[in-house]
């Protein structure tokens, strides 16, 4: 009796799975301004794009970006949902005061 019940569990939650996938659009944005740089090292540069194509076009995001980026660039979004969190204070290494 044990194992029907848990076999049966195992295909619910398989189906929820497969259910939950979504196609996902990749859409273009330019760089329009360099917030600053955010990480352990600073290797991450915070920057706030426009998305210029999909339902969403226009709209202004916050997002970290690692590697070389400058004003202008095209860059391309994998999901347009989550922004990153703005950079709250500019602590450098030593001491904190």
């Amino acid at each position: 009796m044990g194992n029907d019940k848990q076999g049966k569990v195992r295909e619910m939650k398989v189906e929820n799975v497969k259910s939950e996938k979504r196609e996902r659009i990749i859409v273009s944005a330019v760089i329009e301004e360099i917030a600053g740089r955010t990480g352990f090292r600073g290797e991450i540069t915070q920057v706030k794009c426009r998305i210029l194509d999909g339902n969403e076009r226009g709209k202004q995001l916050r997002r970290n970006i690692k590697g070389p980026i400058q004003i202008n660039d095209l860059i391309m979004l994998r999901e347009t949902d989550i922004e990153a969190r703005p950079i709250r204070s500019k602590v450098t290494k030593g001491a904190f005061s």
